[in-house]
């Protein structure tokens, strides 16, 4: 396996299939219907325009195993230290450290970006990602009950934060 910066062109129909699976069949993903194609075109953009990575995992042979990035936690100006991220592993992949290695690289990609706290939302019964998370140093700040409703549901979200030691001297403004 190999960490690489994704591209549109190269992974985005692998990383829509990789969406879609976990829309369809989890709670990972708060969406009801299956993303259609022209949605990678404005994620991507939105990774761009905002200099956050996107970084997948492949197999030897070139397979997309999953996929990782950070973008916006809230749009206000004092947040900009502040990311939130997200980690999507192939179902069929999943429980192979794949997860972790994505994650292992966000968090360094977030320092070296001078951001200061990471933050994902996790629905509260997913326990493999909040295991994962608590491995790597996240800890549980807060749970929002009934944040969703999907397959007949009322879903909690939970959030996890990993506070870095960047930047050496933040500014306002």
């Amino acid at each position: 396996m190999q960490i690489i910066d994704c591209t549109q062109d190269a992974h985005s129909d692998e990383m829509l299939a990789i969406f879609n699976e976990a829309i369809i069949n989890s709670t990972a993903l708060f969406d009801y219907q299956p993303r259609a194609p022209e949605r990678m075109v404005e994620w991507f953009k939105a990774k761009t325009v905002g200099d956050f990575p996107v970084i997948g995992a492949i197999s030897d042979d070139g397979q997309l195993l999953g996929f990782a990035s950070y973008g916006v936690f809230r749009a206000w100006p004092a947040y900009k230290y502040s990311v939130e991220h997200s980690v999507y592993v192939h179902h069929q992949h999943r429980g192979k450290g794949i997860g972790r290695a994505l994650l292992q690289h966000l968090i360094a990609r977030a320092t070296e970006q001078q951001y200061h706290l990471m933050i994902g939302g996790i629905e509260m019964s997913n326990a493999g990602s909040i295991a994962l998370h608590q491995r790597l140093g996240f800890t549980h700040a807060g749970t929002i009950k009934h944040a969703a409703f999907k397959f007949g549901l009322w879903l909690d979200l939970g959030f996890y934060q990993l506070i870095l030691d960047t930047p050496a001297q933040p500014v306002d403004g």
